[in-house]
């Protein structure tokens, strides 16, 4: 059942994002005058640099990027994309 809606009814399988969605996912219309970014540890130490909309006040429309990992260069190429 669990397979049955991930892959027919949700839309995952033509979701815009699938391609990168393990390296980076963007949330422009999230966009706001006051953004924070800052680094996170999800889960067995992996880091990710997250931007946020510090207007949303963590709530729903605050995340704008996640990205894997902290490197500059990898998160100034995913973050001119916006």
């Amino acid at each position: 059942m669990e397979r049955q809606y991930r892959n027919h009814l949700s839309g995952y399988l033509h979701w815009d994002q699938l391609v990168h969605a393990e390296d980076w996912l963007l949330f422009e219309k999230n966009i706001g005058a006051y953004i924070c970014i800052d680094e996170v540890a999800l889960s067995r130490g992996e880091l990710y640099t997250v931007l946020t909309n510090k207007e949303a006040h963590g709530g729903k429309g605050s995340m704008i990027a996640i990205i894997k990992g902290t490197d500059v260069h990898t998160v100034t190429s995913v973050l001119l994309k916006l």
